[in-house]
């Protein structure tokens, strides 16, 4: 019988790597694939080069995958990762939105580009190093979260179709963070034991966004144009900067003295305003997301109790699902939850079941 071929997105650090050990050791046959989406020297970030997309990094991942018998391909998608997840990236900055590009990378190149190419020869499958799950429920694909919750990363997945998710294995899904480094040092990989995990963007590899924004030419205006903080009442509080300069939430940087902490409530694109206040000012009473995803459902009932969270790092809170007209779902607290921010994801689930995302359109 032949072993069914699965193409993994090979990027060189521990999980990928040992995903395609795992999957090797499981009979498939396995090819690896290396993309590279930006070029560190155009960035300005020499002093970064060991970033996923350096050419030190990708020959890390083909001396790997040669050096452990698999077939491997590197993948030049520079073009089109500006095209979409940059240009998403500078576009939503410069409307006073919060983007989250490791979302849109996954749709676009992971789940969009490399799966296409995985097809055109001949793989079954793709596999990727995510701490994520999925299976195969009442004729439906789940996306569940990984054992370890930690390390979870369901929330940068939202975006898999039932196509995508019949496609996908993800071999640490069972295994937690230090299963996988305990793992990659008892078959010899002391190498792999060793690396360190980047936590950046990988485009933004210094991890200053600002800066990255400025070399733009058309984030310029959102970055430079000056205006009003204001109260929550109206009243002006001072200058700020440049609307890209900001997120919901931030009180560090604002670079004016209120004699109390204060926070960003909300960007306000048409007027060149930021409105600040205090903390507990920041309370969503509800918000709206648009272009929602079903993952392991194909609808719900108004009303609906679910975990939601609405950033990567913070914990899940139980909200209330409410339809809207033009596509839109509104999402409706039922504890305290601080700082919905337009632009980012919310992910909801029940249980460990992922069953639908969207984007952040408005917070009330």
């Amino acid at each position: 019988m032949t072993a069914k071929k699965v193409l993994v997105s090979l990027s060189g650090g521990i999980d990928s790597s040992l995903s395609c050990i795992l999957l090797k050791e499981q009979g498939y046959k396995v090819v690896a694939a290396t993309f590279r989406v930006y070029d560190s020297i155009q960035q300005g970030c020499l002093e970064k080069m060991k970033g996923c997309c350096s050419i030190e990094s990708i020959a890390e991942a083909r001396n790997f995958a040669i050096n452990n018998g698999m077939e491997h391909h590197i993948l030049d998608y520079r073009d089109f990762f500006k095209q979409t997840v940059i240009n998403n990236f500078i576009g939503e900055y410069t409307h006073a939105r919060t983007p989250n590009p490791c979302v849109l990378c996954n749709y676009e190149i992971k789940w969009g580009k490399v799966l296409q190419f995985a097809q055109s020869i001949g793989c079954h499958y793709i596999a990727t190093g995510h701490y994520a799950r999925v299976y195969s429920k009442n004729n439906r694909m789940i996306l569940a979260r990984s054992i370890d919750q930690q390390k979870d990363q369901t929330y940068f997945l939202w975006m898999l179709t039932q196509q995508h998710l019949s496609k996908t294995l993800f071999p640490l899904g069972n295994f937690t963070k230090q299963q996988v480094r305990e793992l990659a040092l008892q078959k010899g990989f002391k190498e792999l034991f060793k690396k360190k995990e980047s936590q950046e963007i990988c485009f933004i590899p210094d991890g200053d966004y600002r800066r990255f924004l400025k070399s733009q030419p058309s984030s310029h205006n959102a970055l430079s144009k000056e205006g009003n903080f204001v109260s929550t009442n109206g009243e002006v509080l001072g200058k700020h900067k440049g609307i890209a300069h900001y997120t919901i939430g931030q009180r560090k940087g604002l670079g004016i003295a209120l004699g109390a902490p204060h926070y960003v409530k909300e960007i306000r694109y048409e007027t060149n305003e930021i409105v600040l206040s205090t903390y507990e000012d920041l309370v969503t009473k509800e918000f709206l997301i648009e272009r929602p995803n079903f993952v392991s459902i194909a609808d719900f009932d108004d009303g609906l109790i679910v975990d939601a969270k609405v950033r990567y790092r913070t914990p899940p809170v139980k909200v209330r699902l409410y339809h809207q007209p033009n596509n839109t779902i509104r999402v409706v607290p039922q504890e305290k939850v601080y700082a919905v921010t337009p632009g980012q994801s919310a992910v909801f689930y029940l249980n460990d079941e992922v069953l639908l995302g969207g984007i952040i359109l408005q917070s009330m």
